[in-house]
């Protein structure tokens, strides 16, 4: 079966997970996708987080579908390779610091006039412009300056940071959907686009009408923990098995069934029930209540129990727990995969299925350059040329 975006040749010449990730995105729905990196200093996220008998495992994920090439993109030599490229390739994605690429003779000028369909998407911490575009950007900074470390953490305590990329994840996926958009808009008008995605504005997106609320109120969102600011019960609860659920009640029916589950239809008869913000207001009286039904029953009980009244509740789960969730394996979340060096391993694929074309994931994450000399005799150097590039450390 024919993939969706198996038409498009992408060359990704970024690093540290925004970019990789959304050039991961549009790999897994078919796109061809080389992957451009230093020859002596490849992308660091090659050495983030755990490793197998050497094998990093994130790069294993995040590198998935793509071909490798090596080019030093300060040499004449990778700078032409570079520009070959970009004459042949529908997207291209970057995010060195702004005025990179045009020191190097790469800017969007010079590339659009090899190549006026394509589209450059420039991926960087503060945007292209303004007092903060030359410094160094990465997801963390976009979580403290969105908003979203400040309201995330207990109440007395201090903002708290996400314990992974969640600024670069959501920007991968806007980086992949204004990809999309250029491209739409290429099918009219014949030409690409120059896309500016700054990591610190795709999460403060996601965090609500935070500044509308700021603007119109003059207050801001406070830090609750597990509660919500909007409605309650809404917390993380520990059943008698040591184990731990997640309850939402964000309809007012489904607020209405959980007290009356518990055994506290009482409560719903308040006037202060009725809305979410009265109910928010007396969350400590509500999670007494639900927290001490869930911690004399086990998590399946619980779950059933939640089920039986169409009442909304989750576990709250490991990688060990998802693998094994009949849900997700319904779903076909977890795929394996064959690895060259450590064989098969598990890893969570696209992110939804299609009635017509194919998702997919051809291979793991492949070693850098591992194919430098093909992708370049595709481009028209011979291997004379090849090997003399190498000699002088261009590829």
């Amino acid at each position: 079966m024919s993939t969706p975006l198996e038409d498009l040749f992408v060359v990704d010449a970024s690093t540290l997970f925004a970019g990789p990730m959304a050039a991961m995105h549009l790999g897994d729905l078919g796109a061809r996708v080389v992957k451009v990196e230093h020859p002596r200093r490849p992308d660091p996220s090659r050495g983030h987080g755990p490793a197998k008998d050497g094998e990093n495992l994130w790069w294993k994920t995040l590198g998935r579908n793509k071909q490798t090439v090596t080019l030093d993109l300060h040499t004449d030599g990778g700078q032409d390779a570079f520009r070959r490229l970009a004459a042949r390739a529908d997207v291209v994605i970057e995010n060195f610091r702004p005025g990179t690429l045009e020191r190097w003779g790469l800017g969007y000028d010079r590339l659009s006039a090899l190549n006026e369909r394509l589209v450059l998407a420039r991926v960087t911490g503060f945007g292209q412009t303004g007092p903060y575009r030359s410094r160094p950007g990465f997801g963390t900074l976009a979580e403290a300056m969105s908003g979203f470390a400040a309201m995330t953490g207990e109440p007395d305590g201090p903002p708290t940071l996400p314990p992974f990329g969640l600024a670069d994840g959501i920007a991968s996926l806007t980086t992949a959907y204004a990809v999309m958009v250029a491209l739409h808009g290429r099918a009219r008008t014949g030409r690409g686009r120059e896309l500016d995605i700054a990591i610190i504005e795709p999460i403060l997106a996601m965090l609500g009408p935070q500044i509308t609320r700021w603007d119109q109120l003059g207050t801001v969102q406070p830090r609750t923990g597990n509660r919500s600011a909007n409605n309650a019960p809404r917390n993380a609860y520990l059943t008698a098995d040591a184990k731990w659920v997640a309850v939402s009640t964000s309809a007012q029916s489904i607020a209405e069934r959980v007290v009356h589950l518990v055994g506290r239809g009482d409560l719903a008869e308040a006037d202060w029930f009725a809305t979410g913000a009265g109910r928010a207001a007396h969350a400590d009286e509500l999670d007494e209540a639900v927290g001490a039904w869930i911690g004399q029953r086990t998590r399946t009980e619980v779950i059933e129990e939640f089920e039986r009244v169409h009442a909304a509740v989750a576990p709250i789960y490991d990688a060990a727990d998802i693998a094994a969730d009949p849900q997700f394996q319904a779903l076909g979340t977890v795929h394996r995969i064959t690895d060259p060096v450590l064989g098969e391993m598990s890893m969570q694929g696209p992110l939804f299925r299609m009635s017509e074309g194919e998702t997919r994931i051809e291979w793991t994450g492949r070693a850098p350059g591992a194919d430098t000399a093909a992708v370049l005799t595709e481009l028209g150097f011979s291997e004379r040329e090849v090997a003399e590039m190498r000699e002088a450390g261009a590829c």
